[in-house]
This record gives C-alpha cells, sequence and structure tokens, in this order.
C-alpha cells in the first residue's frame, strides 16, 4: 500500500478520505427510487418536467435541473417525438368553412371550441385510423372512433358521440381540417342539427389544428412508436387504454401539473 501510495504520489489522508466516499452510502438512494418509480409508471412517456411535478406533489423539495441530472445519470430518458401526419385534404369538395379558430386555441368551460382530426397507423401491410375529438377546455378526448377506414362513418361516429356530451344551450366551435369528410353534407348536418358551428384550418396549415396534431404527436412517440403491434387488433386494445390513460391520469404542464379530467373536476368544482 505505502509504495503504491509513494508511486501515484497519493497521500494516505487523501486515498481513505476518497475510500470511505465511495463505500458511504449514496445519500440519493431514495431520490433516485422515487424517480426511477414515476419514470416507470408512466411507462416511460414522462420527461424531467413531468417527473419534477410528481415529485414536489409527493413532498420532495427539488429543482428540475436536479431531476434532468438524475435523470441522465440513472438513463431513463424519453423519446423525442417524430412529426407524421396522415393528410385527409383531397382537393376542393363541397362548402369550405371558414378558420373561425384563428388559433385561439383557449377556451373558458367545456364545450365552448372542439377540434378534431384523423391520423393513420400502419400495421404490417393493415391500416388503422384513429378520430379523436377533443376539448380545447381541457384538452380532454371526449370521444372517438377507430376503425380500418377514414370514411365518413369514422369521422361521423366520433362526432355524433360528442355530440351526445353536451347539455341544454351548449353550441360549441367545431374546427377541423379541410379533409373530405368535414366538408361532406352529413358532417355538417350534424353540427347544423346540433347548433354547433364550423370552422376549418387552411388548405394545407397543420399549425391552424395545432393542438391536435399536439395530441397525435405524443401518442405516437408515447405509445406507437415503442411497441411492435402483431396486428390491428392488439393496436385499438392499446389505443383505448392510452386514451383513458391520457384522459384520467397523464399530467399536463398546460394545466397546471393536472390531466384532463383532474382538470376539469377542479374547475367545475370551484
Amino acid at each position: 500500500m505505502e509504495v503504491l501510495l509513494d508511486v501515484a504520489e497519493l497521500p494516505r489522508s487523501t486515498f481513505f478520505y476518497h475510500q470511505a466516499r465511495l463505500l458511504a452510502p449514496d445519500p440519493q438512494t431514495n431520490l433516485k427510487a422515487a424517480v426511477t418509480s414515476i419514470f416507470e409508471k408512466s411507462q416511460a412517456r414522462y420527461g424531467h418536467r413531468r417527473i419534477h411535478i410528481e415529485l414536489i406533489r409527493e413532498g420532495w423539495t427539488i429543482a428540475k435541473k436536479t431531476v434532468l441530472k438524475l435523470m441522465r445519470l440513472l438513463r431513463l430518458a424519453c423519446k423525442v417525438r417524430q412529426k407524421k401526419r396522415y393528410n385527409s385534404y383531397k382537393g376542393e369538395q363541397g362548402v369550405v368553412a371558414p378558420n373561425l379558430l384563428k388559433r385561439q386555441f383557449e377556451a373558458d368551460a367545456p364545450n365552448q371550441k372542439w377540434v378534431t382530426d384523423v391520423t393513420e397507423f400502419s400495421v404490417g401491410d393493415k391500416k388503422l385510423y384513429l378520430s379523436p375529438v377533443m376539448d380545447l377546455f381541457d384538452r380532454q378526448i371526449i370521444s372517438y372512433a377507430i376503425g380500418t377506414s377514414p370514411n365518413l362513418e369514422l369521422t361521423n361516429s366520433s362526432l355524433r358521440c360528442a355530440l351526445a356530451t353536451l347539455e341544454t344551450g351548449q353550441q360549441p366551435l367545431v374546427h377541423s381540417d379541410q379533409g373530405f369528410q368535414y366538408q361532406h353534407t352529413s358532417w355538417r348536418l350534424l353540427l347544423q342539427n346540433a347548433g354547433a358551428v364550423q370552422s376549418m384550418s387552411r388548405k394545407a396549415n397543420c399549425y391552424d389544428n395545432a393542438v391536435m396534431e399536439n395530441f397525435f404527436g405524443h401518442l405516437k412517440e408515447e405509445l406507437f412508436h415503442r411497441v411492435r403491434f402483431l396486428n390491428t387488433e392488439a393496436l385499438a386494445s392499446a389505443l383505448h387504454e392510452y386514451i383513458h390513460w391520457y384522459n384520467t391520469e397523464r399530467i399536463s404542464t398546460k394545466l397546471n401539473g393536472f390531466s384532463p379530467s383532474q382538470y376539469r373536476a377542479n374547475a367545475l368544482a370551484g
């Protein structure tokens, strides 16, 4: 030992100091376990901001940068979203509604503003389509339809389910892109009969429906790109589970750290 210390020109006190540090228990053991637990519970979908919110709720006093540092140390990383969208626009058909939403993606109460769209999934040589309707008040998916074709029944079905939730006097603005489904007479009649107002994005402008695009991005990165689905039935089942989790558990920084259903319940209770 003495020879090695002499060769390394390392004082005995320094050697034993660092040896004691290596043998000492990690003071962040419990914190690391809490971070790992939250990350695993979210199925590796939470980044450091959401994990920080959960830690604060559990009683920890910690900075966001510390959470980020610990996640890097523990190699806990959620993937960056990839943007790829299904485009239902097929040229001018029927009557195109004006863009009444005008990127005003906030609402003061439920059922004032809805947004909708269709997204596509490929499973082997088959396709699956999802048509959700989102309430901009709390970003909750209030209805959705899943099918093997992006046909009129897919979009009309999700709209009918959403309209069925309305209370007397509620007449939401319903915003979509210029897809053929939303230009069809059947879609416009459903809105008209409910007293709802139609709004459409400008041609080839996905930013006019950015909140819906954002939801699709999260869904695909947090679910679809993480699992290899054997068939469309398995994917459909996973979509049901994800949307339930998204509505009831997935916290949002834009909703003060609450999930959509929690945010709505708190708002209505107040």
